[in-house]
């Protein structure tokens, strides 16, 4: 631990206490904000200079003395200013109104005929403010683990770190942690309070308050074995006061900012709040302290509070917030975060891109949930500058809130991603020109002291007026460009600034347009049955049939002793260059890429039977969106899994073919490792291969059963998995991937069709290898 962190140096200076510093210090020969007029905070009992003018006038900077000097300029005009009227009125009787007047005179003569209302004070002017009290580190672990070694990821500290490191960048006035020197305008002070119930409860019911109050007259004992009833929270006979502080002092942050006490301001604060929900605490939040503060201001500042947009960058995704604003139109969140297809926290479907509000709200929820962790600066970057700017300008806010989470950060285990402190503060810098400049940042998680609090100070600079530093060159990943794209398209319903525009229903009932994947399927079964004379294999099950119709194709020998080559694989890929003025895919700059009709043509001239199983994005009976859903991923993998398994026992493990291969394509492999796992004695038995290839689907391991101990090891020697080069398995920690995945080999390609013609002969060998060969199944116990 850093000695600086010690307790004795975390308590502000007697003159710089929690309430000594409610104003910002006054200096010599000018007010503390320049000429700027503070208005105090509404609903505050801190003195102010309306309040007080006498406690803040100076000799020779009065308020009277700034507010009468224009007009007495007026009425006293100078002897050189008479002058030059007369001399001026003089010219005009003798040369008349226009012959030789100097122009630079008539100027002057306009400019003091003329009366100004006296200046009105700049913005920039105003100081930025500052939220921080020590009190809120008293929420602690009151039984830490002892085998841990390290800290509470919501270490007490967390705070801190940010305070000092403020303070030792000279932003704030404090004695004790001062070391250099201090900016003109030091951060101002805003007063810390606490939250009221009634506040509370314009977020979450009276029964969460009521509990959250009553631990604190808990007993120790009583507290630890609460904690085992509640998703991520420790607490202790503290934690209702320091929640109370927390959601206060984000409160008077946000009426500072509307009120124009200061131009914008960051709250150090905890325990955060985006987690916590209506009626419960989790992931380390007991109340949702941005929601609260941005209610009270909508209620304390209706004319000029009316629309917030709340921008959520932490790593977690908001489900607090969400919840809170989900059916409001005057409130934009939007939610930058890890979604993993739910399974990251706090899990769940709620932070995919299709909870985008309801009722009045609909359209005023964005999320843009990357699908994997190491997201860096080019994707928060892709994201800020195709989804949250314009949307953001076209709704126009009258205050935006930043729900500040750094556990993005570079370096923060936690979230695993790379954002630097550089591109936090050009977030900041680009929601700056919003709301004209009413902006609040609200620290919400962030694990890693050294991360939180670097990043917080590049921030902090960028709030104070500071130009950003520059990011490095760096290209946006694969996976961030997509989620950026899905989201664009999916909110383009509702944001006229975004583009390219979802396709509407009417093309379909009013166009007479046919979806381009039937088109595709109905040209591939057109060639399979001319070329090889391949026909369509019944289905007698009516909801199969409907979703996969015209979807199996065989040759006319797939029930022969002849080897068999059974292939699962997701729909070719298109590819094209758009026109470059339209953007529109035209048709002769757009190509079908198909590389299995190689594998296909390859086996029929070997002599083997093929049956080539499509499986589409789209199956009819199954989806209930446009396929892009979790939930309809799930439901299009049940019913491939099950199409394989009815395959399977109606056609070819009753067939005569002594030699059966498979072959997975895409997402679709999934079903052949499904098939392994439930009909693992029958597959070992019949199946002498399997080739798989995955480009961006999760690599699906096999287990063994309790029937089956070494199937691992049997599809580890029967397989081979070509994984595209960029695939997060790579990257896992720098280990050897397990041999559950079966035997994977990098691929030097990324894109499904480069790797199917990357790895075409490694293919056809493994296949002719193993044509023929009987294994006993005692070699098999000996692996």
């Amino acid at each position: 631990m850093d000695p600086s962190d010690d307790d004795s140096q975390m308590i502000d200076a007697p003159e710089s206490s929690s309430r000594g510093l409610l104003r910002a210090p006054e200096r010599q020969g000018r007010p503390p904000n320049g000429n700027m007029l503070f208005t105090g905070l509404p609903g505050s009992n801190m003195p102010n200079r309306l309040q007080d003018p006498q406690r803040y006038a100076t000799p020779t900077n009065s308020d009277s003395d700034i507010s009468n000097r224009p007009r007495r300029r007026m009425r006293e005009p100078s002897r050189e200013s008479s002058i030059l009227a007369n001399s001026v009125a003089n010219h005009l009787s003798i040369e008349g109104p226009h012959n030789g007047l100097d122009d630079k005179v008539i100027d002057l003569m306009d400019d003091s005929a003329d009366e100004h209302e006296p200046p009105k004070p700049f913005m920039s002017s105003l100081p930025t403010g500052l939220c921080y009290d020590v009190r809120m580190r008293y929420h602690c672990e009151l039984d830490p683990p002892k085998q841990r070694l390290d800290y509470h990821p919501e270490d007490p500290r967390r705070i801190f770190k940010i305070y000092k490191e403020l303070c030792l960048a000279g932003l704030v006035e404090d004695p004790i942690l001062n070391t250099g020197t201090l900016i003109p305008n030091p951060l101002y002070r805003i007063p810390v309070r606490d939250v009221t119930e009634s506040e509370v409860c314009l977020v979450h019911d009276k029964k969460h308050f009521d509990f959250m109050k009553s631990t604190a007259g808990m007993n120790p004992d009583t507290l630890i074995y609460l904690e085992k009833d509640f998703d991520s929270i420790y607490l202790n006979t503290v934690t209702f006061g320091c929640a109370l502080l927390s959601a206060g002092g984000a409160i008077e942050t946000c009426r500072a900012v509307a009120a124009r006490t200061v131009k914008n301001a960051i709250a150090v604060i905890r325990p955060p709040g985006h987690h916590a929900e209506c009626n419960r605490p989790m992931g380390f939040c007991i109340f949702d302290n941005v929601s609260i503060a941005a209610k009270v201001c909508q209620l304390d500042y209706p004319e000029t509070c009316r629309k917030i947009l709340i921008l959520d960058w932490d790593v977690h995704h908001g489900n607090g917030i969400q919840q809170a604003f989900y059916q409001n139109p005057n409130v934009l969140y939007i939610s930058i975060h890890v979604h993993e297809d739910g399974n990251f926290y706090p899990s769940g479907p709620y932070g995919d891109h299709e909870h985008c509000g309801a009722g009045a709200g609909h359209g005023k929820n964005i999320n843009i949930p990357w699908p994997t962790k190491g997201m860096g600066d080019a994707d928060y970057m892709l994201a800020f500058q195709h989804i949250v700017m314009p949307v953001a300008y076209e709704f126009d806010p009258d205050l935006v809130i930043i729900a500040a989470g750094f556990d993005a950060a570079d370096g923060d285990q936690l979230g695993g991603c790379f954002v630097t402190p550089a591109c936090y503060a050009q977030m900041t810098h680009m929601l700056m020109g919003l709301a004209q400049g009413k902006l609040v940042v609200c620290l919400e998680g962030g694990y890693n002291l050294t991360s939180i609090s670097k990043s917080a100070l590049a921030v902090t600079r960028t709030l104070i007026g500071e130009l950003p530093d520059r990011l490095p060159s760096v290209k946006p990943t694969e996976t961030g460009v997509e989620t950026v794209e899905m989201v664009a398209l999916y909110q383009s319903r509702f944001w006229p600034c975004l583009y390219p525009k979802e396709m509407t229903e009417d093309i379909f009932d009013k166009g007479g347009a046919d979806p381009m994947h039937e088109v595709i399927r109905y040209y591939q079964v057109s060639r399979l049955r001319e070329t090889h004379s391949m026909l369509p294999v019944m289905i007698y099950r009516d909801r199969l049939a409907r979703s996969f119709q015209n979807q199996v194709m065989a040759t006319a020998n797939f029930e022969e002793d002849t080897p068999l080559v059974v292939i699962f694989h997701d729909p070719p890929e298109i590819m094209g260059t758009p026109n470059p003025i339209s953007k529109e895919m035209e048709l002769h700059n757009t190509w079908l890429a198909d590389g299995l009709k190689h594998y296909v043509d390859w086996a029929v001239k070997q002599g083997y039977a093929i049956v080539d199983v499509n499986i589409p994005k789209h199956l009819p009976g199954v989806d209930i969106t446009n396929g892009h859903s979790e939930d309809d991923r799930l439901a299009r993998t049940a019913a491939t899994s099950e199409l394989a398994v009815y395959l399977w026992e109606n056609y070819i493990d009753c067939n005569d073919s002594p030699d059966i291969f498979f072959i997975g394509v895409g997402a679709a492999y999934q079903a052949v490792i499904n098939l392994l796992s439930t009909r693992e004695q029958e597959f070992m038995k019949r199946v002498r291969g399997l080739v798989n290839f995955v480009a961006k689907s999760h690599l699906v391991p096999v287990s063994d059963s309790g029937q089956v101990y070494w199937l691992s090891k049997w599809y580890k020697t029967h397989s081979l998995n070509f994984v595209s080069n960029n695939h997060l398995v790579w990257d896992i920690d720098r280990k050897k991937p397990s041999k559950r995945f079966g035997n994977l080999v990098r691929s030097p390609a990324s894109k499904l069709n480069d790797m199917l013609g990357q790895h075409q002969d490694e293919v056809q060998e493994f296949i002719s290898a193993r044509v023929g060969i009987k294994e006993l199944p005692q070699l098999m116990h000996d692996e």
